[in-house]
Formats: C-alpha cells, sequence, structure tokens
C-alpha cells in the first residue's frame, strides 16, 4: 500500500478515536452540568428547610418569650387591683369616720359628746386606713425581661456553608492488637463541634505498606459515634491490617487519615489432605472418621468450605461429591495406615509462640491433639514416640483425659472441656493445652524442640472442627505456673509447683 495512504489512514484513525473521546466528553460534561443543576436545586431546598426551621424556632421562642410577658404583666395588675380595692374600702371606711366625727363636734351635752368621742377614738385605732402601705406591693418596670439579641445577630450573621471536615489522625500509641481484636483510637486536630459520626475502614494485608495494587477491598465500619472502635471476632490470616478512619458532619465526609498498618501475628494452617489416613474425610479444617476407607468417598484437596460457620460450630461435615475412588487416592495418601487415623497441618512451627483450638463432635469416640517432628511413621500414633506429644480423650465406656509422650500416659483428673486451646512456644521449649472456653491449664510438656514442629489430630469415630488465625489470648500468657509437665527430654512423670 501507498505509504501516504496508510500514513492518511492512520490519522483518519486517530481523529476517529479523537472524536470519539470528544464526545464521551462532551456527554460527560453535559451529565456533570445536569448534576450541578439537580445538586444546587437540592441544596437550595435544604437551605430553605434549614432557614424555615430557624424561623419556626424563632417564632416558637417569640411566642414563648411574649407569654412569659405577658404573664408577668397579669401576675403585677392582679396585685395592684388587689391592692387598690384595699385602699378603696379603708378609704371609704375613713370618709364615713370622718363625717361621723365631724358630726360629733356639734354635740352639746357632755356624757354624749364624750361617749362619741371614746367610739371614734376605738374606730380610729382599729381603722384599717391605718394598717394600709401606701407603698406599691409590685413595681412597674419591666426591664428584667428585655432581651438583647446583639451576640446572637452576630453568630447569624456568621453563619455559612459547613466546611468539609479535616482528617483525623489516629493514635498508633493507643491502638492495640490483642485476642484477635483490634482496637483502634483516634483524635480530631482541633475541636469540630459538628462532626456528626466517623467512618473506620480496614483491609487484611500480607504487606508492611499500603499498596496500591494487589489489596483486598476495604471493609467499612460506619456511623461510629466515640474516637475509638474495637474490631472484635477476626480471624487473622494475613500479616497486617490497615486502617484508615474519615470524619463527617452532616453535609460531607472529610479527607481519610493517613492510613496506619498493625502487625496481626498469627498461625495459621489447614489440614493435610494429600497425606491423612485413608479413613478420615479431611476439608481445610475439618476431619472426620469413615469407618467405609474411603470407598466411594470424595477427598477434598484445598477448597474452601462454603457452610464454614457451621463447621466452626461444631456442625455435621459437610455434604461432598465423590470424585476420587480408593484405589485412584491410594497412591497419594499412604502417608498414615493400621490404626495410625492421623492427619497433620501443613505448615510447621520453626519458632515463636502459637495458638489453635479445636472442637470435637460430641459423639466423638476418641481423638488426640497435639504436635509432632515430621518424622512420624506411618503406623505410629500421636503420643506413642519421643517425637510427639498431644492430649488424648477417650469416651469409648467412660470419659477420660491423658496426656500423652513417648509411649507414656498420665491420666489428668479434669473435665473434658468442649474447645481445646493448643499453645505451643517453640523456643521456650512449652507445649500446653488449655479449656479454651475458661482458658483453664489442662496440662504442659516442657522440652527442648530440635525439629520443626507440625500440628497432629488423631480421629476415631466422629469428627474435630481446628480453628486457625488466632492470636495468643491475653489469659493464655499470663499461665505460667503451677501446671503438670511430662518431660519430652527425659521421658519422666513428676510434678512441679
Amino acid at each position: 500500500m501507498d505509504p501516504h495512504r496508510e500514513a492518511l489512514q492512520r490519522i483518519v484513525s486517530n481523529l476517529a478515536n479523537k472524536n470519539g473521546e470528544i464526545h464521551n466528553f462532551i456527554d460527560m460534561l453535559n451529565h456533570t452540568i445536569k448534576n450541578v443543576q439537580v445538586n444546587s436545586s437540592n441544596a437550595i431546598s435544604e437551605l430553605d428547610e434549614e432557614f424555615d426551621g430557624l424561623y419556626s424556632l424563632l417564632d416558637e421562642m417569640k411566642g414563648s418569650m411574649a407569654s412569659t410577658i405577658q404573664q408577668e404583666e397579669a401576675r403585677k395588675v392582679q396585685a395592684l387591683q388587689e391592692q387598690l380595692s384595699q385602699c378603696s374600702n379603708a378609704l371609704e371606711s375613713s370618709e364615713e369616720l370622718l363625717e361621723l366625727a365631724a358630726q360629733s363636734l356639734d354635740i352639746k351635752d357632755p356624757v354624749e359628746f364624750l361617749k362619741a368621742a371614746r367610739q371614734i377614738k376605738e374606730r380610729v385605732t382599729m381603722a384599717s386606713a391605718f394598717r394600709i402601705s401606701l407603698k406599691p406591693t409590685v413595681s412597674d418596670s419591666m426591664t428584667h425581661l428585655m432581651v438583647d439579641f446583639t451576640l446572637e445577630r452576630r453568630l447569624l450573621q456568621a453563619v455559612n456553608f459547613l466546611p468539609v471536615p479535616k482528617a483525623p489522625e489516629i493514635d498508633l500509641a493507643a491502638c492495640l492488637v490483642a485476642d484477635n481484636c483490634i482496637t483502634v483510637s483516634w483524635r480530631m486536630p482541633e475541636d469540630d463541634g459538628r462532626i456528626d459520626h466517623f467512618v473506620l475502614e480496614y483491609r487484611k494485608t500480607n504487606f508492611g505498606l499500603p499498596r496500591v495494587k494487589d489489596e483486598q477491598p476495604w471493609e467499612l465500619i460506619d456511623y461510629i459515634k466515640a474516637t475509638e472502635y474495637t474490631l472484635s471476632g477476626l480471624k487473622f490470616d494475613t500479616k497486617y491490617v490497615n486502617l484508615r478512619v474519615q470524619a463527617c458532619n452532616k453535609a460531607v465526609a472529610g479527607e481519610y487519615s493517613d492510613p496506619v498498618t498493625l502487625e496481626t501475628k498469627a498461625f495459621v494452617f489447614s489440614l493435610d489432605s494429600t497425606s491423612s489416613h485413608l479413613n478420615l474425610k479431611v476439608e481445610d479444617t475439618y476431619v472426620e472418621w469413615d469407618p467405609t476407607g474411603g470407598k466411594g468417598q470424595e477427598k477434598v484437596k484445598g477448597k474452601e468450605n462454603k457452610s464454614g460457620s457451621s463447621l466452626r460450630s461444631g456442625g455435621p461435615s459437610p455434604k461432598r461429591t465423590p470424585v476420587n475412588t480408593r484405589s485412584s487416592v491410594r497412591g497419594s495418601r499412604d502417608r498414615f495406615t493400621g490404626e495410625s487415623y492421623t492427619v497433620l497441618g501443613d505448615s510447621a512451627i520453626e519458632s515463636g509462640q502459637h495458638y489453635w483450638e479445636v472442637r470435637a463432635q460430641k459423639d466423638c469416640k476418641s481423638y488426640s491433639v497435639g504436635v509432632t517432628y515430621r518424622n512420624l511413621g506411618k503406623f505410629d500414633q500421636l503420643g506413642k514416640t519421643n517425637s510427639s506429644w498431644c492430649i488424648h480423650i477417650n469416651n469409648w465406656l467412660q470419659t477420660t483425659i491423658s496426656a500423652k509422650h513417648n509411649n507414656k500416659t498420665k491420666t489428668l483428673d479434669i473435665t473434658v472441656p468442649d474447645r481445646i486451646g493448643v499453645y505451643c512456644d517453640f523456643d521456650g521449649g512449652q507445649l500446653t493445652f488449655y479449656n479454651a472456653n475458661s482458658k483453664e491449664l489442662l496440662y504442659t510438656f516442657r522440652t527442648k524442640f530440635t525439629q520443626p514442629l507440625l500440628p497432629g489430630f488423631m480421629i476415631w469415630c466422629g469428627g474435630l472442627t481446628v480453628s486457625t488465625g488466632l492470636q495468643v489470648p491475653s489469659a493464655v500468657k499470663t499461665l505460667q505456673k503451677g501446671e503438670n509437665v511430662l518431660s519430652g527430654s527425659t521421658g519422666s512423670l513428676n510434678n512441679t509447683a
């Protein structure tokens, strides 16, 4: 093709694209104009409502204050009228007495005159004219009910549109991450009495600094009235949580605060379905004993349970769609066999302090919860080797709970809890089991761990649900002394204070 024609075609194409962009921009401008008009109309309507409310309030206040003035007027007038009536009666009586006295002066008989004089004197003594006050009981002043709206007028003259709230400042030192809860505290850079509420947003992340790409969406908590909020019931399945806050008044939300990042340490693992015993059905954090030995059963690999809430509450195992038969999965599931109905976690512990919880079904006959080195044999059971430690619960015939290690057993005189908490301090050489509800100590192993540890579980007749992504509870951290100890290094049973 002719180079000039190609160049012209490119120009035509570019012009067509540019025209399309301009058309789109024109549409956007027209849409923006309509929005401006609509929003302006809404703003005027809201302004009318606010001023109408202000007028209504002023009229109400005027009526109330006028009523107060009228009541004070009526009170004073009534008091003065009562005093006026008393004075009129006294004057009338005094005039009658005066007329009588003048007539008595004309009496010629000394005896009669003396008698009349005495009567007049007695009446004068008792006359109301000499007992009433000639000072008004109330004044005519009403200055105590005068008003001066100079200050209010200045305030009204200063009324303006609501300002956009400033961004809050998160107080990182006051923020707390504990017991799978995050308490966030913030403050405003300056007092603002028009703040109506706050909005808190958070998101989980595995990156120390906030990123724009490859991040999960923000989750929102709205209408927070205080300057502190606690996020509870979280599962810490990431390393960090980003947080930010914005302030809102009646009209508009302000800018977000600078995001902060809090570290959320927790141990997260799933059950390793690829190496579990054939008589176990495994899905994510749930394991169930299967007496059929895997015939016609599905082996779920890493699929997230869509009924996770029922599983975590100890509910029945979810329905599974068969995808493999025993013959097709035997080669990949021969890690444990015989009576070692075992499944391990898929993440190893090599350092630090970690915590997880286990809930058994009520009809579970026998199960063990603990940790093991990777060298656990295919026929080995938890607690029967020198490289595994566990708590064993037996509900067959009678209920017993015992601590096991190196094929040694110590029966514990305690009630079997609904949920068992497992605390592993790898560096400190401590494995402790708790009642997860009351945080009561069940048992502690002390040893020196020399290899990475895997969470281990044995189950027979029943099912177990494992809760991971949990922080070490504060109550667990405080329990350090007074526990029974089974020494993994010597294999001896003893008690310590």
